[in-house]
Parts: structure tokens; sequence; C-alpha cells
């Protein structure tokens, strides 16, 4: 038995989760939100992370109902994300790992992002399509690594998005890209944009460009942020469909499995859904609990990593902004 705490905190999303056992004990979360029109910058998000994270980490401690001395490993955040928010937790969970005398493990994100997603929904060997703020990767797993496939070659998919939301002033609460979604439901007409699939690869920063450049435009021939909203969406998810239909016919797939936080996205999943459908496979995907970026999946990926025998050394126990999906090998995976 092994219970493990997670710290999260890559972007402005601050989580610390407890989980035994693959149970989930408690995953409390705290979004650094910015007014509308801008983003989150470095220095402020590690800031809030800073004033938030002892509070988050007694709430998942009393959800969870255990003690400190319960714990058998910390885990937290190695990376990538934005480097001042990384440092952050990542003090705090050397510094708990300390006081408790307890093993200490840091955890690739992406990583955290697909065990959580085979965990909570039961794919046993699926094509991950990996879409968030900062990655957009067409995922699978081989000869004990999760070889990307695909990927962006500028901008994530979920930058682009709320990148977006500043151009049209769209709130940051509770995210950019949710507020997109409901707004696209509301959309009719359709705005052709660029189709930016380069072979396995796909580019969104065209995309944004073209509609930056033209929102004022397109607002006086008529159209409305709605149409924007929907065509946006229509567009960059067909790609995604695309990329991922191909790397699902390489690996002679039956599975695909969304994570991250668009992942959370119903017309995404619904898209992914009917060409799951043509081809016989089946989809997966989770809700916003364990979508958007949280502490127990940091947790849940720590204890796979922990039980299969994973050790980390304190001067290994820093943070790196770069850390590919593919640097990892998966011990705890025997197939």
């Amino acid at each position: 038995m092994v219970i493990a705490l997670g710290f999260e905190g890559s972007a402005n999303k601050l989580g610390v989760g407890i989980i035994k056992d693959g149970v989930v004990l408690s995953n409390p979360r705290k979004t650094f939100i910015t007014p509308p029109g801008e983003g989150f910058m470095p220095k402020e998000t590690a800031q809030h992370h800073r004033e938030n994270v002892l509070e988050v980490l007694k709430l998942a401690l009393d959800q969870a109902k255990i003690s400190t001395a319960d714990i058998d490993v910390v885990c937290y955040t190695k990376g990538p994300g934005m480097g001042a928010p990384l440092a952050t937790v990542a003090i705090v969970a050397r510094t708990v790992a300390q006081l408790l005398n307890k093993p200490l493990l840091g955890v690739n994100h992406c990583i955290g992002h697909i065990e959580m997603g085979r965990l909570i929904t039961g794919a046993k060997n699926p094509t991950v399509l990996y879409v968030s703020g900062g990655n957009t990767q067409i995922i699978a797993y081989a000869r004990k690594r999760y070889r990307i496939f695909g990927e962006t070659i500028d901008i994530a998919i979920g930058n682009c998005l709320d990148r977006f939301a500043r151009v049209l002033k769209i709130s940051n609460d509770p995210s950019p890209g949710y507020n997109i979604e409901q707004l696209s439901k509301k959309g009719s007409k359709y705005v052709p944009l660029p189709y930016c699939v380069k072979g396995m690869d796909v580019s969104f920063s065209g995309i944004l460009s073209y509609l930056e450049e033209r929102t004022d435009h397109l607002l006086k021939q008529g159209f409305s942020p709605e149409d924007m909203c929907f065509s946006l969406q229509e567009t960059i998810f067909a790609m995604l469909v695309e990329t991922t239909e191909r790397a699902l016919a390489h690996c002679n797939s039956s599975e695909v499995l969304i994570v991250g936080g668009v992942g959370c996205n119903l017309r995404l999943q619904e898209m992914m859904g009917d060409m799951c459908k043509e081809r016989g496979a089946k989809l997966f995907a989770t809700d916003e609990r364990f979508c958007i970026d949280n502490g127990v999946m940091i947790a849940h990926a720590g204890y796979e990593m922990f039980k299969s025998g994973v050790r980390m050394e304190w001067k290994d126990s820093f943070v790196t902004q770069r850390f590919r999906t593919d640097e990892v090998e998966t011990t705890w995976r025997d197939d």
C-alpha cells in the first residue's frame, strides 16, 4: 500500500493531490485568473502559487483524512512548464519531503496527464492526443517510452485559443478555452481559415495571426464573435482529428485517449468520437477534474514510478522548462 502526495504548479493552476493505490483521496486546485484581454505572467503566477500552496496542501490532507505520517512519497512537477511557478512549487515539495523524511520524485507533467487518463478511463494502450495550453502532441507507447508521433511546430492549441480569447476580450474565468467553447455553440456562419497540417505535425500560429489581423474586418462584415469561435474550433479540431487518425492507423490501435486541459472540450470529443466510430476504435476522455492540470495526476504518476523502484537523488530535484515526453523511461509498464 502506497500513499503518494503530488504537487502541480507548471502554469496558472495550483493543485495538490493525494492517491492511495490508484484511489483518489483528494484533489483540490486553485487557479490564477487574470482580467479579460490579459495572459498570466510567470512572476505573478509564481506569487499566486506561493500565497496559496499551504492552504491547498492543508485542504488536500483534510479531504483525504490522513496525517502527514501516512504519506510514503512526495511528488512534484519537474517540467515542462513556466520556470518561476515550477520552482515555487518544487521548493514546497522539497521542504515537505525533508520535514517528513520521505523520498521525493520529480514527475514529467505530460506523463502525469497520460497515466491519470489511463487510470480514470481504463484505457489499456491508447493512441494519446495531449492538448493543453503549453503542449500539443500525438503520442503512442512503444518499447518503454511514450513516443511522439506528431506535435505542434509552433504554439500549443490551448495557447492559440487563449490568445484569440484576448483579441475578443473574452473572460478568463473559469478559463478562456471554456468560454470560447460556450460561445462557439451559438455560432452558425463558418469563416474560412488556414488549415495547417504538415505531415504528422500541426501549426497554429498562422491561424491565430490570420484572425488577429482580420477580426475587426470580419465583425464589420457581419460575422459575430460566436461565428469566429465556432470557425476556429472546427478548423483546429479537424487538424487534430486528422493527425490522430493517421497515428491510430499507423499503430494499429483500437483506442484513443484525449488528455490535457483542451481535452475537456465536448466538441473535440464529439469530432474525435465520430472518427473513432468510423474506424471501429473506442474514445476515452475525462472531465475537468482530471483533464485540467491537477495535483493527483502528479501523485499517481509518481506512485507508479515509486512502485516500480524509481528513486531520485536530492541533487536531481531541480525543475526544467523543457522536458520531453519521450525522455522518460516508463519502468512501470510491462507491455
